[in-house]
């Protein structure tokens, strides 16, 4: 038996086709959609933010995947920075905003891991996603940061790493690839994050 070709899932099917092969038309689609009730419509535009958002997932970074390169913004009077030129440290990669509570947190225990151990080749990036730049210059006058400051003005970096919460930190080794991944921040954390960061820069890696 042939697909019923009002399916809400098979419409939403022939619409991304359509999407990914540009001039390459899917036959019988100019109509396909439009014919569908409206509620099943909806059904299939849920459908398709389901499959879209299952496939940002399977694309976002995993422990064990190399890091992915990003060039960042100046912020606060840092200069542009691009991760791989880190590579050879262990980086402390933070994803952070201005009205996330927890990030006020983790400030102080990111200058404090900075000012101890920067010295034996710990780089720490916190990286800006709020909109406005002044809201992020608000929050480093009333939370000053020791360590490397960058904005992500087109937010490309966090859609490569993958974030979905605030803040959202990736610890990458000597070789450039992510060892930890840690969302949120309480302070009772700090030792354990600490204690990674200490193991990390305690391997040496030949030829970097």
């Amino acid at each position: 038996m042939l697909p019923n070709p009002l399916s809400p899932l098979l419409a939403f099917v022939k619409i991304s086709l359509y999407k990914t092969n540009g001039n390459h038309q899917t036959p019988g689609l100019p109509c396909t959609y439009g014919k569908l009730p409206f509620v099943r419509r909806c059904l299939a535009a849920v459908a398709g933010v389901i499959l879209s958002l299952s496939t940002q997932t399977a694309l976002a970074v995993e422990v064990g995947d190399a890091a992915p390169d990003c060039t960042l913004s100046p912020l606060g009077g840092s200069q542009p920075a691009a991760l791989s030129q880190y590579k050879g440290n262990v980086v402390y990669v933070d994803f952070w905003a201005s009205w996330c509570g927890p990030c006020a947190k983790s400030f102080p225990f990111l200058n404090e891991l900075h000012g101890q151990l920067g010295g034996q080749g710990l780089q720490i990036v916190g990286v800006n996603l709020d909109e406005n730049a002044d809201d992020a210059k608000a929050f480093l006058a009333k939370y000053p940061a020791s360590f490397t400051v960058a904005g992500d003005v087109s937010k490309q970096c966090a859609k490569d790493f993958g974030v979905k919460a605030m803040p959202s930190s990736y610890i990458i080794d000597r070789k450039g690839i992510v060892h930890h991944i840690h969302l949120g921040f309480r302070p009772g954390e700090a030792k354990a994050l600490r204690l990674l960061v200490e193991t990390l820069l305690g391997d040496k890696v030949a030829g970097l």
